[in-house]
C-alpha cells in the first residue's frame, strides 16, 4: 500500500511524481520513446513501479507527462530568449545567435521523439500540438510587441525556420550554416534597413 506522504497532493509526492517524469524524459534522449516502459522509468528513478500506476494509472499517462516536460524544454528556452528582446534590432540580433549556436544535441533528440510519438500516438501528437498551440502565441504576442507590423502568421514561419535549422544542423554537424543564416535574415520580418545579413556568418 501507497504510504499516505506519497499520495499526488503531498510535496513528497509532487517530488516523486518529478522525478519520475524527469527519469522518463532522460530516458527519451537517450533511447527514444520503445525505451520508455514502467519498469525502465522507475528504476532510472529508483522508485517503486507501483507508484506509476498509482500516479498516472500506467504507461499511457506517463508518457503524455514525458512528452509536456520534453516540450517545454524544446520550446521554452527560445520564446524565453526572445521575450527579453524589446526591439526589433534586439530580436534580429537574438535570432541570429539562436540560429548560429552549435545545436544541443539532447534538445535535437527530443524534438525528434517528440514529432516520432506525435505521429504514431494520438495522446502524444495532442500534446505537441498543444505545445505548438502554447509556443505560436507567446511568440505572437511577443512578435506584435517588437514589430506591430509584421504580418498574421509570423509566428509559426518563426518556428518552421528555428526547427529546419535544427534539423540540417542534426543531420550534417559539419554543415557551414553562415551563407544560410545571412541569406535568412534578409527575410526575418521588420529586418532593419542597412542591417548587416552577414551577422553570424
Amino acid at each position: 500500500m501507497t504510504n499516505s506522504v506519497d499520495r499526488p497532493t503531498s510535496s513528497r509526492g509532487q517530488r516523486r511524481r518529478e522525478q519520475l517524469v524527469d527519469a522518463g524524459m532522460e530516458l527519451l534522449a537517450e533511447v527514444g520513446w520503445p525505451g520508455v516502459t514502467t519498469r525502465s522509468v522507475a528504476e532510472r528513478a529508483n522508485a517503486n513501479l507501483g507508484l506509476i500506476h498509482y500516479y498516472w494509472g500506467g504507461l499511457p499517462a506517463l508518457k503524455t507527462a514525458i512528452a509536456r516536460r520534453a516540450g517545454e524544454h524544446v520550446f521554452d528556452p527560445v520564446t524565453e530568449e526572445l521575450s527579453r528582446t524589446t526591439t526589433v534590432e534586439e530580436a534580429h540580433a537574438k535570432l541570429i545567435e539562436l540560429l548560429s549556436t552549435p545545436h544541443d544535441g539532447r534538445t535535437a533528440r527530443l524534438t525528434v521523439e517528440l514529432i516520432a510519438g506525435a505521429a504514431r500516438e494520438p495522446l502524444l501528437g495532442e500534446v505537441l500540438r498543444e505545445a505548438l498551440a502554447e509556443t505560436r502565441d507567446q511568440l505572437r504576442l511577443w512578435i506584435k510587441k517588437v514589430h506591430p507590423e509584421a504580418p498574421d502568421g509570423s509566428e509559426t514561419v518563426l518556428i518552421a525556420l528555428l526547427d529546419g535549422m535544427l534539423l540540417h544542423r542534426m543531420l550534417d554537424p559539419d554543415l557551414d550554416n553562415g551563407e544560410a543564416i545571412s541569406a535568412l535574415s534578409q527575410f526575418l520580418p521588420g529586418r532593419p534597413s542597412g542591417a548587416d545579413s552577414s551577422a553570424g556568418a
